[in-house]
């Protein structure tokens, strides 16, 4: 929000100097973003007078100037190209010295072509408060020849730039500032008076419509207005604030919004096809609007229409076919209360951004609909002339009183500030803040209409499973809990927020709680775990291509984005897999990846069906490095596996709990990968080698390995201390079983029934070898499985080892039909 101190003194009589202003916003919370003084920034140059100008004789397009600057500079030469360079022109001239802030150079004297030149011309753009010109400034006749071209021009205006919070949008005017400095006492707010205006006879212009989203909409016509240009201080002030003068009847909207903070548009009425405006959600058309830009509206945008279509978006925009020019004669005035999520969803859907919006997404005065539109009135006619009809309007005034209390003690406990409850209430009473009624205890205050921020907007979920009366009664009670807290924070922002002192927040036990949540602790071990695996940690996109993520999942519109950064990052990502392989293909084709450089992992959101959820993913690629002793290798699921298996591990889930199953998703290659289930339903993860079709995809060759893990599926431990392990001081003892199986059995039924032969003295379990061929019976395959076992007592005798080895093999062949292999 920009305003100038001149401005500013409309609405506030102050003798503070621009430092003391801009120290009193930021204690107030309004703060301060810059500050410019043109008067600072401009000084140096000096309005100056043209004595005679000369062909230069040695360049066609220069002339060789006299120059009267004044005092010091009654007479300097300079070479100057401008093409207006006249004798008897005032110009602007910088001396010797100046810095010109559009060219970004600082004068100095010197020579032009064998011409003394002790200075410069200037055009507007080069002093940086114009545009673009073929020539320099030419100055009135009247112009005081050596005066401080800044006063003359009327531009030693300071312009100050704050920062506005979402909920403060009662500071988005001129008027409401003037009101927060006054506050704190900071000058004395001028009262504003707007006279209503009558009008003469009816508007034959009126309102028809539903008021879902607009309550209450005014307007009027004028007629007779000449339209032309402002008058200048009216576009010196529009231009301090950063807005382009167009014309006195959209100057004047302008002019408003940003003193009054009152959002209007003008219709050219002889534009507009028919006797009435209406409101109305738009359908799917074409809309142009003024920044000429054509918006295809949808089915929820607010949109005011005649008889030819969409004539404004609106509290957006307005159209361009009923915009005012200069042949326009007869005004419509619209002053509206539109419905703020109304608005800013509007306004982000179509990627429209204008002062109205953002003014009416922050919440406008409701009181100062009719008289904005009053005061509107009052100066077109001023500016344009003309005569105003009555008013026609649609809804009414909303009712928009409320009240707040405060518990004076409150500002102790919660505000930690001992203040006295007349200091409180006479600060408040300065916001505007009228006090209704008070005790020892409290005071109860009507909120002014401005401040749509205090207690407002919707406190409790509609589906509470509250009854309804108890629901009601704990809504308000929310609402005055928030309202207390609105009017505390103002009485602290007044008397200076730096001023609030600092308080340690209290600690439940001298044992700090941890940062991080057990899940979210989950996440440092697993990439701790990959990274000494030899994986290296990749961040990607959320975004992929719709390409790439067909081959993994079926593509879903609901995840396709309406406007992506990129044309090949289109689609929220079924899974990290995709970022990983592109990664991994990006490696190989520069040479990089053997197997400890073409490891990476990813752990981030993944979307599908089930909706957004964590995934770890990691792949392997490339080979090994060749060794003596050593041949070059490709990973395969056997890597896969071990790496899915060691993350399980790390979140507390042994490998013996958990069933391997033959059903990974098709972009896995089948008979070479598989899920692993903890239970017949939950999935905790996917291991496996890569499809050769989705390898041929994404350019790759050779056997890639790699594995997702749900991390969000596995539960979260019991939350009591676990006991310490018994640790024997007994060896273990390792002894290796081969068996011999029909090739459908399953690896994991053996090792589960080795481990139920003696759960006590069998420790781990493990498949270390699988050999097909040579003298076993066709269709069979030996299993080669070491088992561990941990006595605790006393050391294994012989005659234990025999009988273990019995109880294993009758367990086994219970279980699965095989043999141990003799």
């Amino acid at each position: 929000m920009k305003f100038s101190l001149s401005w500013l003194r409309d609405y506030l009589d102050f003798s503070a100097s621009l430092d003391e202003i801009c120290a009193t916003l930021n204690r107030i919370g309004l703060e301060v973003e810059e500050v410019d003084d043109p008067s600072k920034r401009l000084s140096g140059f000096r309005v100056a007078t043209i004595m005679e100008a000369l062909p230069h004789p040695d360049a066609d397009r220069l002339q060789i100037c006299r120059v009267n600057a004044g005092e010091g500079f009654e007479e300097v030469q300079v070479v100057c190209g401008a093409p207006n360079a006249r004798t008897g022109l005032n110009v602007i001239f910088a001396p010797p010295g100046t810095y010109i802030p559009g060219s970004d150079i600082t004068i100095k004297a010197g020579k032009i072509r064998g011409q003394v030149s002790g200075g410069m011309l200037c055009s507007l753009r080069e002093l940086g408060i114009g545009e673009e010109s073929d020539g320099i400034g030419e100055l009135p006749q009247e112009a005081p020849i050596g005066h401080d071209y800044v006063q003359f021009a009327q531009l030693d205006d300071p312009v100050i730039d704050i920062a506005i919070t979402p909920n403060r949008g009662d500071a988005l005017s001129v008027r409401g500032i003037a009101r927060d400095l006054a506050a704190a006492g900071l000058g004395t707010f001028k009262p504003l008076v707007i006279d209503e205006i009558t009008g003469n006879g009816p508007s034959t212009i009126s309102w028809q419509g539903e008021q879902t989203a607009c309550p209450y909409i005014v307007g009027r016509l004028i007629r007779g207005v000449k339209n032309g240009p402002s008058p200048d201080w009216l576009k010196r002030r529009l231009e301090a604030v950063g807005i382009r003068p167009q014309s006195a009847l959209v100057d004047v909207t302008n002019y408003l919004m940003v003193a009054l903070g009152r959002p209007l548009h003008v219709f050219d009425a002889h534009k507009i096809s028919g006797d009435t405006l209406q409101l109305m959600q738009a359908g799917r058309e074409t809309f142009r609007a003024l920044d000429g830009q054509e918006h295809v509206l949808g089915t929820d945008d607010l949109v005011i229409v005649d008889g030819h279509g969409v004539q404004s978006l609106a509290g957006i925009i307005g159209g361009e076919q009923s915009a005012v020019d200069e042949n326009t004669t007869d005004v419509f005035v619209e002053s509206a209360l539109f419905d703020a999520v109304q608005i800013a969803l509007t306004g982000r859907r179509l990627g429209i951004q204008t002062d109205a919006r953002y003014r009416f997404e922050r919440g406008v005065d409701p009181a100062l609909v009719r008289p904005g539109l009053d005061a509107a009135t009052a100066l077109i006619i001023k500016l344009c002339g003309g005569e105003a009809s009555e008013v026609t309007q649609l809804g009414d005034e909303p009712a928009w009183q409320r009240t707040a209390s405060l518990r004076f003690q409150r500002l102790k406990s919660f505000g930690g500030v001992d203040l006295s409850a007349q200091e409180a209430i006479e600060l408040l009473g300065a916001l505007g803040f009228t006090l209704t009624e008070q005790t020892d205890e409290k005071a109860v205050f009507a909120v002014p209409s401005w401040r749509n921020d205090v207690a407002s907007g919707q406190v409790l979920d509609q589906a509470s499973s509250l009854p309804a009366e108890k629901a009601k009664a704990a809504a308000a009670t929310v609402v005055e809990i928030e309202a207390e807290a609105d009017l505390i924070e103002e009485v602290l922002r007044l008397r200076g927020l730096d001023a609030v002192p600092m308080a340690a927040l209290p600690r439940e036990t001298m044992v700090p709680a941890p940062a991080l949540t057990p899940r979210q602790a989950r996440g440092g071990l697993l990439r701790r775990l990959c990274a000494s695996r030899g994986m290296m940690e990749t961040v990607g996109f959320s975004f992929v291509s719709d390409h790439d993520a067909a081959v993994f999942d079926e593509v879903r519109e609901s995840e396709r984005l309406l406007n992506p950064i990129a044309t090949d990052l289109n689609q929220l990502r079924p899974t990290p897999l995709i970022n990983l392989l592109r990664a991994l293909g990006r490696n190989l084709a520069h040479g990089f990846c053997v197997v400890g450089d073409g490891a990476f992992f990813e752990l981030g959101p993944c979307f599908g069906q089930a909706g957004a959820h964590m995934v770890l993913a990691g792949i392997r690629g490339g080979v090994t490095a060749r060794a003596p002793g050593h041949r070059a290798e490709e990973p395969s699921w056997i890597d896969a596996k071990a790496d899915l298996v060691a993350a399980l591990g790390e979140l507390n889930v042994p490998e013996a709990s958990l069933n391997t199953t033959a059903d990974a998703p098709s972009y896995y290659h089948p008979g070479r990968s598989g899920q692993l289930r903890q239970g017949p339903k939950q999935i905790l993860g996917r291991f496996g080698e890569l499809h050769p079709r989705v390898a041929r995809h994404f350019g790759l060759s050779g056997t890639v390995a790699l594995f997702e893990l749900f991390p969000d599926k596995v539960p979260l431990p019991k939350k009591k201390r676990k006991a310490a392990p018994a640790l024997s001081a007994l060896q273990p003892v390792r002894r290796d079983f081969a068996f011999v199986a029909s090739a459908d059995v399953v690896v994991q039924d053996v090792l589960r029934a080795v481990r139920g032969a003696d759960r006590k003295l069998i420790d781990d379990v493990r498949l270390f070898d699988i050999f097909e061929g040579g003298s076993l019976p066709e269709g069979h395959r030996s299993l080669g499985v070491e088992v561990t076992l941990q006595p605790h007592q006393e050391s294994l005798k012989e005659e234990q080892l025999e009988r273990l080895t019995q109880a294993v093999e009758a367990a086994v062949q219970k279980a699965t039909g095989a043999t141990l292999r003799r």
